[in-house]
Parts: structure tokens; C-alpha cells; sequence
């Protein structure tokens, strides 16, 4: 079988920018001619595997992130945006996309950013009234959004903020019962905080911090996973402020809104690696071979929480299986997605009905399975579950969500949920990433035609979707 030729332009032009080299200097380095630089940055050359091995040494960096195709995501996310018939007839063809997303992706995201600011403005333009009550600028693109693109284009892997987590957790010592009851000591010791467990003021409120006299109270309905994950966030504000206001400057949001939706989703992701740090939880997962059930009991941590972790193992050179992961809600909105994977999720629409997470709601309670197939021909293990979220008593909030997360078949056997599967004789449910741009002619679940796709209507015959693509 012949070897995949590894194009890498604009990752070795972003490393060389990184490292303030000219071409020549880093030819130098890598003992090749500055015109092979030139080549290679040009995509006219692959890496061979002296260069990549030069690359490794001279630079640190991780063999696997080289031959990675990073430009996956934000070939999906252009390919989604430019079926919008405001493009007309004149779209790039796939290969054309994939160019600029292998050699332009700065140039991708800023285009992807101007049709999401044409998008949201049409949208309000729909509803006149409501848009002049609001604030004239808020048709760009979301802090919400800005934010998710953040961690979506970071592998969903912070690695000073993991590994300080990291650091934490060793010094709080193994995985007991009285963890929680030993970071609550911490925090008055380390930082004269004092942590209590109380009934809260309002049914909905999950902590609440009086800065006159160091409390933090913690909703004591809460799960005592949920009660870490909130008690280890705050300390993450406590401990990380200079890392934390670094990541933030690099990130150059352009809201202080969006800045601060961020520094909240990184105080999050310290949590979540404080409490299944890094390396002990790669080891167990691998022991356990995955079983989210068994990671949640050996941490103490939600199912959410563990397939979330899960998303985020991307550590160069200590990567474990690359998952994707979504939560949805009832209405069908994804609230949140990561994808390690080629499987990308709609930015712009809802995700296909054909999906397991949908039916996971019905199925309350358990962990359900599906082998799924996208129109590109990858395959995947999909796992689905739902659960419900009580704050307060009789009148108190129920929020609902769906679960999933998921991998490329390739890695099935890694799983403890893939033992029995045989790829070879196995059958594949048909997925999509949403009907908008889905290529598929024969769905029953369609909801609507694709928008890249003429169709034709025979009122001599009608079939289940009244319509046919051509």
C-alpha cells in the first residue's frame, strides 16, 4: 500500500513565524536548502522522514501532530458555510477548499467569521423590531461562538493550564472517598478560603462567593462531583491568574465579553483536569479500556464530565483515543461539541436525526450504541446516554440533556464497547452532519433538501420525502 504523502506548509510556516527564523535559518537547522523550505511551505514538497525526524529533535514537537490532517474541521466548516445559496453557482470545488484550508487556514477563519456576521445580521434583519432594541454590533459573530472556536481549533487541549492541574492534583494525593473533604482543606490552608456546603439562596444557584469574608458556598444538592468541579474552578482563579490572563492576551478576543465567557470555559478545564488528572487518567482509561462507567466511579466524576475529559486527551506524545463529544439538549441544539475526529458538527444548523444521541433521551438511563457512517466513507462507534439535572425540590429546575461521544472504527477494539464488533461484516447506519449539506439522495429522516442540490418534484408519484435530488 503506497504511503500517505504528509503536506505540511502552513504548520512548518507557523512553526518558523513561532521561532522569529527566516527560511534560511531554519533550513540551516533542519540541514536542508532554504529553496526546500520554500517548497515544502508552498506545499509543492511533502516532509520526508528525515525532515520530520529533524523537526521532532530540533523543535520538540510531537511526530503525530505533523501527519495529522488539522485542516479537517475547517475544510467541514467551509464546505457547510458555502452551501448557503448566497454563493450561488460559483462555489470552490473540494479540492480548491481543501487548498486553502491546508495553506490558508487564517485566511479560512476569516471567511468562516464574515459568513457567520452575514448570517447572524440576516437573521435580525428578520425581526426588525427586535434587533433595534439591541445592540447594534451584535450582529458579528457571538462571544458565545468566538469562544467555542477558541477551544474548537485548540484540540480542546490547554497544556500549561493541564499540566499545572496536573501538578495540583499529585499534591492532593490519591483518588478516595474524602478527596473532596482534602480540597476543601486545601483551600483554607493554601488560601484562607473557607469552603462550606449549604443550602443556597436560590434553587438555581450552584456557588456563590462573599470576597468580605472568603466563603466560598457550594449548592449542597449538588452532586459531590459537581461540588469539585465548582470548588476547583474557583481555585483556578485563586492559583492560575497569570497563566490565565496569558492565554486570554494570546487569544485576542475582541470582546471583553467573549474574554470573559473564556477565562470562565478555561477555570472549567482546569477543574476538569484537576480532577482526572492527566496521566492517571489516560492509564485508567486504557486499563479500563474506556468504560466511561468505571472512569466515573474510580474519579468521582459525572459521565459528562468523564467523556468531556475524554475529548481533551491530546497531549503530544500521550495521546489516548481521539473522541469526539456533543451534549445536547431537548429541543435538539447542540450546547456542546469537541471533535478529535474527522467527524465535524453542523456550526450553522441542528445535527442529523439519524444520530443515536437523539434516541438516547428515550432510552433514560442507559448507554446505548450505534455504528454510524458519514457520506465521506469514515466509520465511527457512537455512544449515547441522557441524564437530568435537579436543582431545589418540587418546583425546582429539571434541565434534560443527551450524551455522546464517539470514535473512528479503527479504534473500536480499544474499547470496551467495540469487543464484539467486526468492522469487516458489520452494518453502518448512514449519518450526516446536517440535512443542509448532506449528499445523501436516499434518507427518509431528510428534512430538508440539500441547498448545493437542484431537486425535482413528480406529482404523478410521491414518495416518504416528497422530492428528488438530482
Amino acid at each position: 500500500m503506497a504511503t500517505r504523502k504528509i503536506f505540511a506548509g502552513a504548520r512548518l510556516r507557523a512553526l518558523r513565524t513561532q521561532h522569529k527564523l527566516t527560511q534560511g535559518e531554519l533550513a540551516a537547522r533542519l540541514d536542508i536548502s532554504a529553496s526546500y523550505v520554500n517548497q515544502i511551505e508552498s506545499n509543492q514538497r511533502p516532509l520526508t522522514a528525515s525532515v520530520m525526524m529533524a523537526l521532532a529533535d530540533g523543535f520538540n514537537l510531537d511526530l503525530s501532530e505533523l501527519m495529522t490532517d488539522t485542516s479537517d474541521r475547517l475544510l467541514a466548516d467551509l464546505r457547510e458555510a458555502l452551501a448557503d445559496p448566497v454563493f450561488g453557482e460559483g462555489v470552490p470545488n473540494l479540492q480548491e477548499l481543501k487548498t486553502v484550508a491546508a495553506n490558508a487556514p487564517d485566511m479560512a477563519r476569516a471567511m468562516l467569521a464574515l459568513y457567520e456576521t452575514y448570517r447572524k445580521t440576516n437573521e435580525r434583519l428578520a425581526s426588525v423590531d427586535a434587533a433595534l432594541t439591541r445592540d447594534p454590533h451584535s450582529g458579528m459573530q457571538t462571544a458565545y461562538e468566538e469562544v467555542r472556536d477558541f477551544f474548537h481549533y485548540a484540540d480542546n487541549y490547554i497544556d500549561p493550564l493541564d499540566r499545572a492541574a496536573e501538578a495540583l492534583a499529585d499534591e492532593l494525593g490519591t483518588f478516595e472517598p474524602d478527596r473532596l473533604n482534602r480540597l476543601m482543606a486545601y483551600c483554607g490552608e493554601a488560601h484562607d478560603l473557607r469552603v462550606v456546603l449549604t443550602a443556597p439562596t436560590r434553587p438555581d444557584l450552584i456557588k456563590d462567593y462573599d470576597r468580605s469574608t472568603r466563603t466560598l458556598a457550594i449548592n449542597a444538592r449538588l452532586e459531590p462531583a459537581t461540588q469539585f468541579f465548582q470548588i476547583a474552578a474557583h481555585l483556578a482563579v485563586m492559583e492560575q491568574t497569570t497563566l490565565l490572563e496569558q492565554l486570554l492576551d494570546a487569544a485576542n478576543f475582541k470582546t471583553t465579553e467573549a474574554r470573559a465567557i473564556a477565562r470562565m470555559g478555561l477555570t472549567n478545564y482546569f477543574a476538569g483536569a484537576l480532577q482526572m488528572p492527566y496521566g492517571a487518567f489516560l492509564k485508567a482509561a486504557e486499563a479500563h479500556r474506556y468504560d466511561i462507567e468505571e472512569l466515573d466511579h474510580l474519579f468521582g466524576a459525572s459521565l459528562e464530565q468523564v467523556a468531556h475529559r475524554l475529548s481533551t486527551m491530546q497531549r503530544p506524545r500521550e495521546k489516548g483515543v481521539p473522541f469526539f463529544f456533543a451534549r445536547v439538549d431537548a429541543a435538539g441544539t447542540i450546547t456542546k461539541r469537541h471533535s478529535a475526529t474527522a467527524l465535524q458538527f453542523a456550526r450553522f444548523g441542528g445535527a442529523c436525526p439519524l444520530w443515536n444521541v437523539h434516541r438516547a433521551f428515550e432510552a433514560h438511563g442507559q448507554i446505548i450504541r450505534q455504528l454510524a457512517e458519514t457520506p465521506d466513507g469514515n466509520r465511527y462507534l457512537c455512544l449515547a446516554w441522557s441524564s437530568e439535572k435537579r436543582s431545589g425540590g418540587y418546583h425546582g429546575v429539571t434541565r434534560r440533556y443527551a450524551y455522546a461521544l464517539g470514535c473512528e472504527i479503527s479504534h473500536a477494539n480499544r474499547l470496551v464497547y467495540g469487543s464484539d464488533i467486526e468492522p469487516a461484516r458489520a452494518s453502518f447506519d448512514p449519518i450526516g452532519v446536517s440535512c443542509r449539506i448532506c449528499e445523501r439522495r436516499n434518507c427518509p429522516q431528510r428534512s430538508v433538501p440539500p441547498l448545493a442540490a437542484e431537486i425535482t418534484i413528480d406529482s404523478n408519484r410521491r414518495a416518504i420525502v416528497p422530492y428528488q435530488i438530482n
